[in-house]
């Protein structure tokens, strides 16, 4: 399969240039990045951070793609105009790390997920694809590659609510921002969390960087009774200078937040999940999926479900964006249990307001996925395979038998690829140091059956074999040899035969 092979020439897709004499320039195309000086050497010798944000019903503007037999996940085409080009973004960048979350060596359906859960707003720690391969020659992989921040030294959302003291803090006085907070002792600000000496970064969703005092203080006094803070203390301000790192807040923890998102585990019963979901507009005019009807005493209602609930992810998955019937097909895949996220209006209106996803604050295991969306396998269609393949051997006679137990994360560690017009399901990726890895797992290995049954049927129906197969995996297998793998892929693709491609 060629991921890209129906993208445009992005020279057809350079936007016009306008000028408004009252606006200034418009085009989008013509916005340089701030902060990316691609003739600073330095500047590309180590990791870069690209804080990209979307407009409802658009993309951060850039197309992932994760390679057949080369680790890491490319950047392979970034849309002009888009935010990702204006935050620097370029084309053959790898992605480290994902907010706060190195995915270096993740399998490619997790750091999609991660992307995608992050809602309007993301970080991006990203390093050239070339500087990167140099840096693990040298082994230079040694931790301060993909810097993080410290456990516990994250930006803080803080929600205060006013007491008879007010909000309990007050605002360094300057003509213009950066701000940093005094707090009153016991007072709103410090029981919601606001460290000592905490520099103000947004207000409601909004940043306030940029500030006058007076327009810090009328945004402080349309919020009413209660205001939401983005804050870091002395701490993170200092390890994020040190890092290079911006003060983002993708990167933030929650700190007495007035709503959370909720995780729901149903079980189908006799009469069914007993809830309807629709497809319409919330208050602000947002299409998204509604879960309505929901029946007394069945699983819906026991689970927690409340009508008019918003669903934002299946299986751990975030379904912001998809039309109604992929997420319909989403849960009934899923099968008999299903794991659900929802937000109910509050929290929804909330977490619209600060601009971030309420997937970012789920608390502990309510975060974890179900069992069958745990990347035992991600299946892909091989298409406009050569015409000889069809006639290829599956493979030698010699087989082998692998036992895989999952791990930590209830993954095994490997991707499935079909041919359409053939009966071979075959390995197409293995993560390092994963379950399958360990157990001998090879790229272009063929699974011939699973738990001691032989693997048949059309693709979807080979892929349920194995989410419906219980640990540890046991899988019969069959090396092809590399003539033989060689066949499959595309020509003139050769090692770098690309597997997936998301626009992201």
């Amino acid at each position: 399969m060629e991921a890209a092979a129906d993208l445009q020439d992005t020279a057809s897709l350079t936007l016009k240039f306008k000028f408004n004499p009252k606006l200034g320039i418009d085009n989008p195309v013509l916005s340089l990045a701030e902060d990316h000086d691609c003739s600073d050497p330095w500047n590309l010798e180590r990791p870069r951070f690209c804080l990209l944000s979307k407009e409802e019903g658009r993309s951060f503007g850039f197309h992932l793609q994760q390679q057949l037999d080369r680790p890491g996940h490319v950047v392979c085409r970034v849309e002009p105009g888009s935010s990702a080009q204006r935050q620097g973004l370029r084309e053959g960048d790898l992605i480290l790390a994902v907010n706060n979350d190195v995915v270096e060596h993740e399998d490619y359906v997790v750091v999609v997920r991660h992307i995608r859960a992050s809602g309007p707003r993301v970080l991006l720690t990203v390093m050239a694809r070339h500087v990167h391969e140099v840096a693990r020659v040298q082994q230079r992989n040694d931790g301060h590659l993909c810097p993080v921040l410290g456990s516990g030294v994250r930006p803080r959302l803080c929600h205060i609510v006013k007491d008879e003291g007010g909000f309990g803090f007050s605002v360094t006085h300057g003509a213009q921002g950066p701000f940093w907070l005094m707090l009153s002792a016991g007072g709103a600000a410090e029981r919601a969390g606001v460290p000592p000496g905490a520099r103000l970064l947004e207000v409601n969703g909004v940043s306030v960087e940029k500030f006058t005092h007076n327009q810090l203080s009328r945004k402080l006094w349309q919020s009413g009774e209660q205001v939401t803070l983005l804050v870091a203390g002395p701490e993170v301000e200092e390890q994020c200078r040190q890092l290079g790192m911006p003060l983002a807040a993708p990167l933030a923890e929650g700190w007495a937040l007035p709503a959370k998102p909720r995780c729901l585990h149903l079980e189908k019963g006799p009469q069914g999940f007993g809830f309807l979901l629709r497809e319409e507009k919330d208050l602000e005019g947002r299409l998204g999926q509604f879960l309505w009807e929901v029946d007394p005493g069945l699983p819906a209602e026991k689970a927690g479900m409340q009508a008019g609930d918003r669903l934002v992810a299946v299986a751990g998955e975030s379904v912001e964006g998809l039309g109604h019937e992929e997420t319909v097909s989403r849960i009934r895949a899923q099968g008999s249990c299903v794991s659900l996220i929802v937000v109910d209006r509050e929290a929804d209106r909330f977490f619209s307001m600060v601009r971030l996803s309420p997937l970012l604050f789920l608390e502990g295991t309510e975060a974890a996925a179900s069992p069958q969306d745990t990347n035992l396998a991600f299946l892909v269609e091989t298409k406009d395979l050569p015409v000889e393949d069809t006639a290829v051997s599956p493979g030698p006679v010699d087989s082998c038998k692998c036992l895989l137990y999952p791990g930590p994360g209830g993954g095994y560690g490997f991707r499935l690829s079909y041919v359409a017009s053939g009966p071979c399901l075959f390995i197409s990726q293995v993560t390092p140091g994963g379950s399958a890895a360990r157990a001998g797992l090879k790229m272009g290995d063929v699974v011939l059956e699973v738990n001691g049954y032989p693997v048949g049927g059309d693709g979807l129906q080979r892929l349920q074999q194995l989410a419906e197969a219980e640990p540890p995996l046991c899988l019969k297998l069959a090396a092809r040899s590399q003539q033989s793998l060689e066949a499959w892929i595309p020509p003139g693709i050769g090692k770098d035969w690309t597997l997936a491609s998301d626009l992201l």
